[in-house]
């Protein structure tokens, strides 16, 4: 079973966005006490090859991989899932029929329109027979909330059967609102707000990104379900100007 869709609902799970496209640094994070790292493939430049080494660095780790497809497209996702990933963040979803889509894409005809191929590395090149039978089962579907019109649908979203959690993005959710790079903007923290109690009325696991290590602390206080508290570049840029700052004052 997957760990992360076992998990999720049942305790909280704290992650990190892989942003750099290094297998290195994802091994570095993987004994940091992380629950999840997020490979990005929308805003990062991770291609496949780069997304199969750092799944294979998290593997036995006991670090659950999630993978951003960059876009909510059938090829797109049917690569990324041949190659291993079972629990994959669909960006910019803004209505129940874009989460079906994406639902779709990650069931095998009839209930999906994923290609079939037996020998992926997701079904160990063929050793594994069973992969296409339980695939669905194993596979854990997010959807990304961006903006208002995602904000308005959003219990149509929460409800499509396949979707297991939902994430609010607040840097596009921010920009939506007119407050582009200001997710701190009361506005847009009280749209947020309210979309995780709309999520936890009707009872679908929530998930968020924050590098502000204020509201980082807020928010896992408040139980989002999954929640990233940092990139990989926000973690090394600040500690590499505190530590000149340090010195220079020194």
């Amino acid at each position: 079973m997957n760990p992360f869709k076992r998990d999720l609902g049942r305790r909280q799970q704290l992650g990190l966005f892989s942003t750099l496209a290094s297998t290195e640094l994802v091994e570095l994070f993987s004994g940091c006490g992380f629950d999840w790292i997020l490979i990005d493939t929308e805003h990062s430049p991770n291609e496949l090859p780069n997304v199969i080494s750092q799944l294979r660095a998290l593997n036995g780790t006991g670090v659950s991989p999630i993978v951003r497809p960059a876009w909510s497209d059938m090829v797109l996702v049917k690569r990324v899932l041949d190659a291993g990933a079972r629990s994959l963040l669909f960006p910019y979803v803004q209505s129940a029929e874009e989460a079906a889509l994406a639902v779709s894409y990650t069931r095998y005809p009839p209930q999906g329109v994923r290609g079939v191929s037996g020998a992926s590395r997701a079904a160990r090149y063929g050793l594994d027979t069973g992969y296409l039978r339980g695939a669905a089962d194993d596979i854990c579907v997010l959807v990304q909330i961006e903006n208002e019109a995602g904000l308005r649908n959003l219990e149509a979203i929460a409800a499509v059967e396949g979707v297991d959690g939902v994430f609010i993005g607040p840097s596009d959710l921010a920009a939506s609102l007119g407050h582009l790079g200001n997710a701190q903007h009361p506005e847009v923290q009280a749209a947020i707000d309210d979309a995780f109690r709309r999520l936890r009325a009707v009872g679908k696991p929530c998930g968020y990104l924050t590098t502000n290590e204020a509201e980082a602390a807020r928010r896992v206080a408040e139980g989002v379900d999954f929640i990233a508290v940092a990139t990989d570049t926000s973690i090394i840029t600040r500690a590499a100007s505190a530590l000149t700052q340090r010195m220079r004052q020194g």
